[in-house]
């Protein structure tokens, strides 16, 4: 079984999968008031839709052991973890068939609100330090419903994740 080694955030790294900003470390130009600062648009998300957003809960697995990946083929995905930081698997979008051979997994801080656009190869957000994640998945509304691809990896294409 492969092994992956989730690897600290970067814009470099992350790029090919879409963008991120850490929320609770605001930087950059920001419209000030007298008592407060905005920092307007960090991460954009075009959608026709009503957006929904929906907490998940995640249990620290005693492996990291990838056996499923997901994607969407139309719509992109945020999640932001809210109580650790999270492990976040990655793969570039393919014609309906994984490809974990070009898997990366990252660390992601909590409070750090991910996009990932519209195919990525990925599936829940795991917890890097606790024993559960609560995070929040920011999606069209009903994407769950009508844009999500669930595959089984054959038991060659599963990967582990390690710290």
């Amino acid at each position: 079984m492969k092994t992956i080694k989730a690897i600290p955030l970067t814009h470099e790294d992350f790029a090919p999968f879409g963008q991120f900003y850490t929320m609770t470390k605001p930087d950059g130009y920001a419209l000030c008031g007298e008592i407060h600062k905005f920092y307007p648009d960090r991460v954009v998300a075009d959608s026709n839709h009503r957006v929904g957003f929906s907490p998940i809960v995640v249990q620290k697995p005693e492996k990291m052991v990838i056996t499923q990946q997901e994607y969407h083929t139309t719509t992109w995905e945020m999640i932001l973890p809210l109580d650790d930081d999270m492990i976040l698997h990655c793969a570039p979008a393919s014609a309906g068939k994984p490809v974990p051979e070009y898997v990366k997994a990252f660390i992601v801080p909590k409070n750090t609100l991910i996009k990932m656009n519209a195919a990525i190869w990925h599936l829940a957000p795991l917890p890097a330090n606790n024993s559960s994640l609560t995070a929040m998945i920011i999606l069209p509304e009903c994407t769950y419903a009508n844009d999500c691809t669930v595959v089984d990896l054959a038991p060659e294409e599963q990967f582990e994740i390690i710290k």
